[in-house]
């Protein structure tokens, strides 16, 4: 059971890290159209979708450690 936890782990980690750099790139054409003064653009919803994904996956990898200390202290 502890290898699907920490299998589950590695992938909710992934999904953070991919989180994370789709948020970065948008972020940076954010601040590309932000100097062409295109105002709010598409860029700017994909950089929040991300943020909001990164912070979901985070807390699911958090709970997916909580249960693998849980498993681990029951040994």
């Amino acid at each position: 059971m502890n290898i699907i936890v920490i299998i589950a782990i590695v992938l909710a980690m992934g999904a953070v890290l991919y989180a994370l750099i789709r948020g970065i790139v948008a972020f940076l054409r954010t601040i590309e159209a932000d100097l062409k003064g295109e105002g709010t653009s598409e860029m700017h919803l994909m950089q929040n979708k991300m943020m909001f994904a990164r912070v979901k996956y985070q807390a699911i990898a958090v709970i997916l450690l909580v249960i693998l200390g849980m498993f681990a202290a029951a040994k």
